[in-house]
């Protein structure tokens, strides 16, 4: 028997069902993002050929596709790729999928820097080097040097790849926190630490628990280990007049805030909210040390 003909609508149809019948939340749209991706299109360009027959390879390939969504893996994996403002990077299973509050946290800091030349930029925590690229590629004549760390050697390889296809010059090294840099000062530290207490594991999105590293999500027993040892170091590796800018959880901002005015030589921190108004991110000038 002949194997039956699929059009994109046709599939696009049986595939929301499908995963609806699973419980995902918005099925069709990861349906149009699935095929899309198999198609090598625009999601709003599957509409354009929705009567044409799929050929094998192509079904062969939406096929393993949808196999691994059902298992909840994130859809950037499946595509691996991932949008981070002007940059499309490469992700895969060794680094956080980047979001949107990072994009805030990434324009924070241009901010700051518009009117400065030549600074020198300290990325802890890279991961798929979202921030230092970011900062890299549209930062101009403001920052001279960027620096970017993370504990994974496998994250830094990934993150060298991103710079290439970006056509960007980021040094990065392996290490945690700022074991890498020592003895060395800058003029912007900024991170997207890993902030989640261990506590909260259970009350996480599967495909945020399951599938993207743990030691970029998890930060001790209260999700502050990284986030302190951040603040305690910051004071020897700025310059004065710098800057510290630091991505929290919710909730955990003010809790920062108090620990950068205990150590001493920050003006008072700014907290920032993201897209939605929470306070996510809290950033501090380095007056000099005391």
């Amino acid at each position: 028997m002949a194997e039956p003909v699929w059009t994109p609508l046709e599939l696009l149809r049986w595939t929301t069902g499908y995963l609806a019948g699973k419980n995902f939340h918005n099925a069709r749209l990861n349906a149009e993002l699935l095929l899309a991706g198999v198609l090598r299109c625009k999601r709003l360009d599957l509409y354009l050929q929705f009567d044409r027959p799929l050929g094998a390879t192509e079904l062969a390939e939406f096929k393993t596709r949808l196999r691994r969504r059902a298992r909840r893996e994130p859809l950037q994996y499946i595509e691996g790729t991932a949008a981070f403002r002007n940059l499309v990077l490469r992700v895969d299973p060794r680094v956080l999928i980047p979001r949107p509050e990072t994009e805030l946290l990434v324009g924070e800091v241009l901010r700051w820097a518009e009117g400065r030349t030549g600074l020198a930029v300290l990325d802890v925590g890279t991961g798929s080097g979202a921030v230092a690229i970011s900062l890299a590629t549209e930062g101009g004549d403001r920052f001279d040097r960027v620096v970017a760390t993370d504990v994974s050697l496998d994250a830094i390889q990934l993150a060298s790849a991103n710079a290439a296809d970006a056509g960007c010059t980021v040094e990065f090294r392996e290490g945690s926190v700022y074991t890498p840099v020592r003895g060395e000062q800058f003029d912007v530290v900024v991170s997207n630490p890993p902030y989640i207490a261990e506590s909260e594991r259970g009350e996480l999105d599967v495909e945020v628990r399951d599938w993207e590293p743990q030691s970029a999500l998890f930060a001790g027993a209260d999700g502050l280990s990284v986030l302190r040892d951040l603040v305690r170091g910051a004071g020897a590796h700025l310059n004065a007049g710098g800057l510290l800018a630091l991505e929290t959880g919710s909730g955990q901002t003010e809790i920062v805030a108090a620990l950068i005015r205990g150590v001493g030589g920050f003006a008072e921190p700014r907290v920032v909210p993201d897209l939605a108004g929470r306070s996510r991110m809290v950033l501090a000038a380095y007056r000099g040390r005391e």
